[in-house]
């Protein structure tokens, strides 16, 4: 890359997992060359004044502008011919592809995924995920590099998910949620347990999914997530309790699963619009 544009690219200094780079923002400028395949994934963002950016690969050819919000993809060995006018603001995050494939198998992906080449996409999370590693990319700041490595790690959720043979397949399958007795044992459970931290893993392992479909398959027959289901549970038992005993608020806080009482609190007025006290005062039939 830094062969062929007139100012090379800016890298970070970061010493990141396998073989990661990213740059800071810079500017070159037109670009009208042949682009030889990479080793890795190329993941491009836009700053600046936008500009007509043309692909070509034998027959196929794609022409768009470099808006900001929008990201050009190449992944690894795509060779093609670019015409790019100038000058423009970019950055660049040359990513391995074994950094994918960890995310992907991370997110429950049961097959290799691959990337969709793109060109000035709009793709505003990804846009922002490129801009704050940018900014990072110029940080010397002791936290940096975990910053960014975790950063990394997010943009490859999200290109897994927007632009690849796993997101694709998604957006093309039918959704199809938690079966009713499904979402009845998962609710029986949560009421069993109310007084116990519940976690994803656990929730996932009483219907044999994955975290990532279980959470998705909840949300699509309920539309809440777990643990917006979970905590109006816990906040409908805390309801009965406050009105028909006479519990010290403590004890109920520990009764629904809070380890304190503010904690529990500042949940029950967020689903009450009142503080635990006065809702005791006002629906008491002791």
């Amino acid at each position: 890359m830094e062969h062929i544009l007139d100012t090379p690219p800016v890298l970070a200094d970061q010493d990141l997992r396998g073989g990661t780079r990213l740059t800071r923002p810079w500017t070159h400028g037109a670009l009208h060359a042949a682009l030889p395949g990479l080793d890795t994934h190329v993941v491009m963002t836009y700053y600046g004044t936008a500009q007509q950016a043309t692909w070509r690969q034998g027959s196929k050819r794609v022409e768009s502008r470099t808006r900001r919000g929008s990201i050009t993809l190449i992944p690894e060995g795509e060779d093609g011919r670019w015409d790019v006018e100038g000058p423009i603001e970019v950055s660049h995050v040359y990513l391995p592809d074994w950094r994918l494939q960890s995310a992907a198998e991370a997110m429950a992906v049961p097959h290799r995924v691959e990337l969709i080449g793109r060109n000035c996409f709009d793709d505003p999370t990804s846009a922002q995920i490129m801009a704050i590693l940018g900014k990072e990319a110029a940080s010397s700041d002791a936290g940096a590099s975990l910053f960014v490595e975790q950063a990394v790690d997010l943009l490859c959720t999200q290109l897994i998910r927007a632009h690849s043979s796993f997101g694709a397949a998604q957006a093309v399958a039918p959704r199809r949620g938690l079966a009713n007795w499904q979402v009845r044992r998962i609710n029986d459970y949560m009421i069993a347990h109310l007084d116990h931290a519940i976690s994803l893993d656990e929730l996932a392992g009483i219907v044999e999914l994955s975290r990532f479909h279980f959470a998705t398959s909840f949300r699509l027959a309920t539309g809440m997530t777990p643990h917006e289901w979970l905590t109006s549970l816990r906040m409908n038992r805390a309801r009965e309790l406050l009105a028909h005993t006479e519990l010290p608020i403590i004890a109920i806080a520990l009764e629904v699963g809070f380890e304190t009482p503010s904690a529990f609190s500042a949940s029950f007025r967020k689903s009450a619009k009142m503080t635990p006290s006065a809702y005791r005062r006002e629906t008491s039939t002791r």
